[in-house]
């Protein structure tokens, strides 16, 4: 049986780490960080956005596809980390050795995209990158990146339902880069009302989840849907090579197989988990 004396230390030591706990502050949502690298270079720069609730699918009603029905509500029930550009050759090229770069296809490297990586080469990405940082990465569930891309909207894209000018990289989207065929830089067009840039156009963004048809029977939490045909995953935003009207709205899916490595249209954005 414990004296009183050790019980009193006992309950001082719990109290102290009570206190200690709730000194931890986590980011709030908006907050802009970044985790450093083991070799104390910056990992991607993320962005965290609320939890909340929103109708997932073609709820603008405007060129729906049936693989964007039906309709349906959606809870994300804590704040995560986003990252606020697609994840590009910078942080990329940290990861892999020299003869293992991925193609830019001559269009440089640097603050573009990363593009020509797989499914299963995104997921040793986010695997080291968790290493490094000591947090939790991964990509991003198809229903958290929708609640990311809209942004608070109903619309087809975050702005409205026209795709106006200059907006972002994609075929005909009344931009200069309309005739290059190819990535712009990161972060060269607006970001949506959280923060994120290029949540349509530029690059398609690959997510965790298998691919279904349709969303009958898909998670209302927001969680990875892992049920379906996971020879093939699900990448979402469109990219340059897509244009308006649907190709590059918050609706828009398509499956791609996970090994594909050669798509000069294709990349990915990261999540982190906070408090871990």
């Amino acid at each position: 049986m414990k004296t009183v004396h050790q019980q009193s230390t006992l309950f001082l030591v719990l109290s102290l780490l009570l206190v200690q706990c709730s000194a931890v502050t986590l980011p709030q949502p908006g907050e802009v960080f970044s985790d450093l690298l083991s070799s104390r270079e910056p990992g991607p720069e993320m962005v965290v956005l609320p939890a909340g609730e929103f109708r997932m699918g073609c709820v603008s009603g405007l060129d729906c596809r049936n693989s964007e029905r039906p309709v349906h509500r959606v809870t994300i029930g804590r704040p995560f980390a986003v990252s606020k550009y697609e994840v590009t050759f910078e942080d990329y090229d940290r990861f892999v050795d020299a003869a293992e770069r991925a193609s830019d296809y001559g269009w440089g490297r640097g603050r573009r995209p990363a593009i020509t990586v797989s499914w299963l080469a995104a997921q040793e990405y986010v695997d080291w990158l968790s290493r490094e940082t000591g947090r939790t990465y991964r990509l991003l569930s198809e229903a958290e990146w929708e609640y990311a891309a809209r942004a608070g909207s109903t619309t087809r894209y975050s702005w409205g339902n026209e795709i106006g000018t200059n907006r972002a990289n994609c075929k005909a989207c009344g931009s200069p880069w309309d005739s290059r065929d190819q990535t712009a830089p990161v972060g060269t067009f607006p970001a949506n009302a959280w923060g994120l840039h290029d949540m349509h156009g530029n690059v398609q963004e690959w997510v965790q989840d298998c691919w279904n048809q349709d969303y009958i029977g898909a998670p209302p939490d927001g969680s990875v849907w892992l049920q379906g045909d996971c020879s093939r995953r699900v990448v979402r935003g469109g990219s340059w090579l897509g244009g308006p009207p649907g190709r590059i709205g918050a609706a828009s899916r398509h499956p791609w197989p996970e090994g594909l490595d050669d798509a000069q249209m294709v990349g990915f954005r990261v999540a982190r988990e906070l408090g871990r």
